[in-house]
């Protein structure tokens, strides 16, 4: 029976020495937000997960949570800032807000899960030495092991995250280091998150090693001990990488395509605004006709910078087409599509894509590809017939249909072959190796970052999408609306990110570059790109035998009060 009477409300109240873990904890997620671009120091993202874990160390299974929660709101609200460039209204503060507040649920959980697996119990205390001398109770062996096993929960929650309602594999850990390149050659076998578990197994090892300072200083060996395993697997994959660079044959021995990339520098007011269509669509011929003078072999447009649809409107397809047949280039451009199908109660219905299309020297359309991920409130709303007031949370007035397949261009009299990515396609490592066949000759990703004006988007973008490159071994060419426009080779050296003779990547204006082929002599595939996540799913399965014994641990013990 209810007794129409609520019971009372928990008052949450820190306990002592609470509040210096949760400042520890989000000072731990700052220094993991600095690690990417912008500022972009990447030494702070081998600092930061052991960090995080000390500040849980001696805390219950409920407390450890929400300092993960802490520490993971921290770092996204801090590295997602730039959602707030958008230039509507309301949406992108509650977009930013909702979406930093789920992303901080996995290093929570992952902070739990870390403590929860902990080989020797460790129970709240009242002074920091005591919670030391229990966590070095375990031993070596045992603390090992569970570094290890922490390296690879922090995997599984990447492997989550980049799959989970459509996937967002944006900022990893391993992705603060994209300009170590002796480092990050081990993603031609591990993907992204090989990086990831190093840059997390050593971070834990620092902090074991701090504890070993603290609770017994005298003790030099032991306190090199905890860091000697890490080192030396650290100082293997760099010598791994310092190998694979030097025995690459040089770019400049191979022929080379020869690529005009564009960069308008619209405005995405602009974009949504169809009184600027024409302007902008200007401008966009006259920086190609610039650009053209330099008889490039392709020109390549950006995603977004046709206004209307090549295909449908004629004023736009004839000023593309002559612009080709004039000057006899190939043409690569970003541009909406639309496709009209029989739904299965017998109507009709029009689908739109965001494609891409290659035009060739006479003017004939050649091949289109329909980009397949597609971005979640900015390209498409979620259950949008079941909920139509999410509408209310987006900027965009319609929505996309994803495109079903990767789609290759062939350049017939140049022999060259490249597939292409919209947007931020190139940031699934999953997704993209898919698009890479034994010919490829390089990707080629159209890209609009001018959603976000002149932000740490633009930086973190390339950042993430860098090693897409060394995992597949092949150069991805990147061309931008306001930046960052650029190649990068495949050992995932960046070039031409800048324009000659200044350091503003965001304006408008044109880049010229000279991108290797493989000139009938394909490159060995790499083991990423014949076997996908191999590693990353073997991490997923150390992750669930820890917690699969956490969970035989637990059933065999006797009934205890539940954890704060």
């Amino acid at each position: 029976m209810c007794s129409g009477k609520l019971p009372p409300l928990k008052k949450f109240t820190l306990h002592p020495g609470e509040g210096r873990r949760f400042a520890l904890a989000i000072f731990a997620g700052l220094l993991l937000a600095a690690a990417f671009p912008k500022p972009g120091v990447k030494a702070l993202a081998w600092l930061a997960p052991g960090l995080l874990l000390a500040a849980a160390l001696g805390a219950g299974g409920g407390a450890a949570f929400r300092l993960g929660y802490a520490a993971g709101l921290a770092h996204c609200l801090a590295s997602l800032h730039w959602l707030l460039f958008i230039p509507v209204s309301f949406a992108p503060i509650a977009g930013w807000l909702a979406l930093s507040a789920f992303l901080a649920l996995y290093p929570a959980v992952w902070v739990w899960l870390c403590w929860k697996i902990y080989p020797a119990r460790i129970e709240p205390g009242p002074g920091s030495l005591a919670s030391l001398e229990d966590f070095l109770a375990a031993g070596w062996w045992s603390r090992l092991a569970w570094m290890l096993a922490c390296a690879a929960l922090w995997v599984t929650w990447e492997m989550i995250q980049a799959r989970l309602f459509s996937g967002f594999p944006w900022n990893f850990l391993g992705a603060s280091q994209y300009q170590m390149l002796p480092l990050i050659q081990i993603v031609s076998v591990t993907g992204v998150y090989g990086v990831s578990f190093l840059v997390c197994w050593f971070s834990l090892a620092l902090w074991c090693a701090v504890a070993v300072i603290l609770r017994e200083p005298e003790k030099r060996t032991r306190q090199l001990a905890e860091l000697a395993v890490p080192l030396l697997v650290v100082a293997g994959v760099i010598q791994f990488g310092i190998r694979r660079v030097s025995q690459t044959t040089p770019d400049a021995a191979r022929p080379a395509l020869k690529l005009a990339l564009v960069q308008p520098s619209i405005p995405q007011t602009w974009i949504w605004d169809p009184n600027e269509s024409s302007r902008r669509f200007q401008q966009l011929i006259e920086l190609s006709r610039d650009a053209l003078t330099n008889r490039p072999d392709l020109l390549v447009w950006p995603e977004a910078a046709v206004p209307n649809m090549v295909r449908f409107d004629e004023e736009t397809y004839v000023a593309v087409t002559n612009l080709a047949r004039t000057h006899q280039s190939w043409l690569v451009l970003g541009s909406d599509d639309a496709a009209v199908r029989d739904t299965e109660d017998g109507q009709r219905e029009t689908n739109y894509f965001n494609s891409s299309f290659l035009v060739r020297p006479d003017g004939e359309l050649a091949a289109t590809y329909r980009k397949r991920r597609l971005v979640i409130f900015g390209e498409y709303v979620p259950l949008l017939r079941w909920l139509p007031f999410l509408k209310w949370f987006t900027p965009i007035q319609g929505g996309f249909t994803a495109g079903e397949r990767p789609v290759t261009f062939e350049l017939g009299g140049l022999q060259v072959k490249c597939s292409t990515l919209i947007c931020f396609e190139d940031v699934f490592p999953h997704t993209v190796r898919e698009h890479v066949e034994e010919d490829t000759d390089f990707l080629l990703n159209l890209t609009n970052d001018g959603w976000f004006g002149e932000s740490a988007a633009q930086w973190q973008h390339l950042a993430n999408a860098a090693f897409r490159a060394v995992e597949n071994g092949l150069p991805l060419v990147r061309c931008a609306n306001n930046g960052v426009t650029c190649w990068v080779d495949a050992q995932g050296r960046v070039s031409e990110a800048g324009f000659p003779g200044s350091g503003d990547v965001y304006g408008a204006g044109f880049k010229l570059a000279r991108v290797p082929l493989l000139a009938g002599e394909p490159r060995p595939p790499t083991f990423y790109r014949r076997h996908g996540d191999r590693f990353g799913w073997a991490c997923v399965a150390v992750a669930a035998l820890a917690v699969l014994r956490l969970a035989l641990r637990r059933s065999n013990l006797p009934n205890t009060k539940a954890e704060p």
